[in-house]
């Protein structure tokens, strides 16, 4: 298991869609800790494909809707940051896939707060099988908050999102 972000131990500056992403507020937060929010998901006939196996873009559904419970269980419903008027698209993406789930099977979608900078959140995500022994998706998402109605990066997160992600 990483200690550390996988984006934390490279250089990716050339990845990011703007300048502008690393410009702003100097607010930054290192997270340590080990805790996992964990999410259960099944592998229903729709997710997969004719050989019984889990579709990829199935998983980035499975993470999304687990970063998204996992706001919600900080206190913070994904409807309170779009009437604020931000939203948080997906700006860079890594996924390595260890192994595939089959139609029927269960899973637990792993996902943690790695880090914030400025106005880029990073999490981590395991998808693993229930019992926690097979690794089937590992993976970093980073996030980077919108003005909805502008179409620009904001300077700085809204206080609300900050305030939630500092107490986590």
């Amino acid at each position: 298991m990483r200690s550390k972000s996988w984006l934390n131990r490279h250089d990716n500056s050339q990845l990011l869609p703007s300048t502008s992403i690393q410009s702003g507020s100097s607010f930054s937060l290192q997270t340590t800790t080990e805790n996992w929010f964990k999410y259960i998901v099944k592998a229903h006939p729709h997710h997969s494909d004719y050989g019984g196996v889990v579709w990829h873009g199935t998983y980035l559904r499975w993470m999304e809707e687990a970063r998204v419970e996992c706001l919600n269980s900080m206190g913070l419903e994904y409807a309170d940051l779009v009437n604020l008027n931000c939203e948080l698209p997906v700006v860079e993406l890594a996924l390595r896939y260890h192994q595939s789930i089959r139609m029927g099977n269960t899973a637990i979608v792993k996902t943690r707060l790695s880090d914030i900078q400025g106005v880029r959140i990073h999490w981590d995500y395991r998808i693993e099988s229930r019992d926690e022994k097979d690794l089937y998706v590992s993976g970093v998402v980073t996030l980077v908050a919108v003005d909805r109605h502008k179409g620009k990066i904001m300077r700085q997160l809204p206080s609300i999102l900050k305030d939630a992600l500092i107490k986590k």
